[in-house]
């Protein structure tokens, strides 16, 4: 099981489109979405927003997540008419961002405060440092990027998705900036594409396990 996301829009092709996008970060997370009225018009409707919470709701429960005022104002009086209101909470940030960083982070197995402060981290602005870290600083490799599309959206998902099981800190070089290697919109951020040099650097207990992984990764293409 894992947490659940609804993804409530004025519309429908909308909400359809981005839950079709995020699936494939987590294809192993209930993502559904709940755009536009019955007759197919531009709004938001309460009853579909509640039903479609109940059916992300495998026993991890729900994170929702909007994209205009009112859609925020239907997504809370949803949540208040649950048998367990507890078991779901609706997220302060951007929709399309949000909803892969909480796609993401459900499919690491965080639990539903986790989800929700993922989504809600994806309207900050990204970490990039352009400093030279300090020498000595943990492991590091040098990998080639040889996939179509770089690390851009499944790629960084599929890295970020990885890393989340080793106890490290790992953070992704390209030539000046440096990313963390558990934001996929950080990654993404980088612009990293194909025949680019990346460097991961990874500290902690598992850092040499994590830096394994993200070559076989990169060497794998990413399972593309």
């Amino acid at each position: 099981m894992s947490v659940g996301i609804v993804l409530v829009s004025h519309s429908a092709k909308l909400a359809e489109g981005l839950a079709e996008l995020a699936a494939q970060m987590a294809p192993d997370v209930t993502i559904t979405a709940a755009g536009g009225l019955s007759d197919g018009s531009i709004g938001t409707d309460y009853d579909e927003v509640v039903a479609a919470t109940q059916r992300a709701d495998s026993g991890d429960g729900v994170v929702l997540l909007y994209d205009l005022g009112s859609a925020q104002m239907t997504a809370e009086l949803a949540v208040e008419s649950l048998a367990d209101p507890s078991a779901a909470v609706v997220a302060d940030g951007p929709l399309v961002e949000g909803a892969i960083a909480a796609a993401v982070a459900a499919q690491a197995g965080q639990d539903r405060k986790a989800v929700a402060e993922a989504a809600a981290a994806a309207g900050m602005p990204e970490d990039l440092t352009l400093t030279e870290p300090a020498a000595g600083e943990g492991d590091e490799i040098e990998l080639v990027l040889h996939n179509e599309v770089g690390l851009h959206a499944r790629p960084a998902a599929v890295l970020v998705r990885a890393l989340s099981a080793f106890d490290a800190e790992v953070s992704v070089r390209l030539g000046d900036q440096e990313a963390d290697g558990h934001s996929v919109l950080a990654l993404m951020s980088l612009g990293a594409r194909q025949g680019d040099r990346i460097r991961v650097r990874a500290r902690g207990p598992q850092a040499a396990a994590a830096l394994d992984k993200a070559k076989e990764l990169v060497d794998g293409n990413f399972g593309e």
